[in-house]
């Protein structure tokens, strides 16, 4: 199993997500997260049209390789799109002009494609760990039959060290988990403080089969950073919140207020209770919020406030929590 900090930067930020940013504020945010003791990062080229990737890449270079660890994903190749090029990747919630459109393709020879475009962007000869990304979004079960033996592959020849499924659908990463080739699972936003679907059978099943959870989306896309106040601000699954969730997010808040803690820090502590979540994968827009993120990881939360979040009905029950 590759080694991973418990705390990961998740690079959807430096791809332009939501908004622009610049070369120099990209390279700041990842020297933030760095220099907070971040080793891990996770990228793919559906963030920002390759944008992270190439972003990321040129920030490793500056750093010795054995001191990072990386993952980028596959199932989308880019290939030119001329006739959009004068638009924005709205559509995607990238500020990127939409030169390049993203093309499913979980065969063999589309994830062969997908490493060695990635490893050209990242300007590695290697990464760590290869997911598949959003097959719940294209054919489920048709690009699992396909893609998780090419990954098995390239893992089998040596040309990433470990495999897995990255996904927001807790049915996709039961089916991909199912079939007992994959070493890790990330789960985006099914395992948080605000909810925990995947505790009911995803977690059971990875204890199980002895696959490592990385619990992507701490913050429901934003919505426990940013608070149940933010309004237009906030976003929940790359949109706006609905009022059950904002509800829930501020009856969270007041438990974090009764106990003088940071919502944050409880929403990035939670998940690492359950002895098969490995790490948890952040995104960050600047320094300032790397730099927060890691004080937010280390904050001490007392005990007591963690019994009350299930006493309180709060959590699922079952849900284990630091002690």
């Amino acid at each position: 199993m590759v080694e991973l900090g418990r705390l990961g930067y998740g690079a959807a930020d430096v791809g332009n997500l939501y908004r622009a940013i610049s070369d120099d504020e990209a390279r700041a945010v990842l020297e933030a997260a760095w220099e907070s003791g971040v080793r891990y990062f996770d990228t793919a080229p559906h963030y920002g049209l390759g944008l992270s990737e190439r972003r990321l890449g040129s920030f490793l270079a500056t750093k010795p390789r054995e001191q990072f660890r990386v993952s980028t994903k596959a199932g989308r190749l880019l290939r030119p799109s001329p006739e959009t090029a004068a638009r924005q990747d709205d559509a995607h919630g990238f500020a990127v002009p939409a030169s390049l459109r993203r093309v499913w393709d979980f065969s063999a020879a589309g994830i062969r494609a997908s490493l060695d475009e990635s490893l050209e962007r990242l300007g590695l000869s290697r990464v760590d760990i290869l997911y598949l990304h959003d097959p719940d979004e294209h054919d489920l079960a048709a690009d699992l039959a396909t893609a998780v033996p090419a990954l098995a592959a390239l893992r089998d020849e040596g040309l990433v060290d470990a495999i897995g499924i990255g996904s927001k659908s807790t049915d996709a990463l039961l089916a991909a988990v199912r079939t007992g080739a994959l070493d890790l699972a990330m789960v985006a936003g099914r395992y948080t403080l605000l909810e925990q679907p995947a505790l009911e059978q995803l977690l059971p099943l990875c204890t199980q089969r002895r696959v490592s959870i990385i619990c992507g989306g701490p913050f429901n896309s934003g919505i426990l950073a940013a608070g149940s106040r933010a309004g237009a601000n906030a976003h929940y699954n790359y949109a706006a919140p609905p009022p059950a969730v904002v509800d829930r997010v501020s009856k969270l808040e007041a438990l974090c207020t009764e106990f003088d803690i940071p919502l944050r820090a409880a929403a990035l502590q939670f998940p690492l209770a359950h002895p098969s979540v490995a790490s948890v994968v952040a995104g960050c827009a600047n320094g300032a919020e790397a730099r927060d993120c890691a004080a937010m990881f280390s904050h001490p939360i007392p005990v007591a406030f963690w019994h009350a979040l299930r006493d309180r009905g709060l959590v699922d029950a079952r849900a284990p929590v630091p002690a």
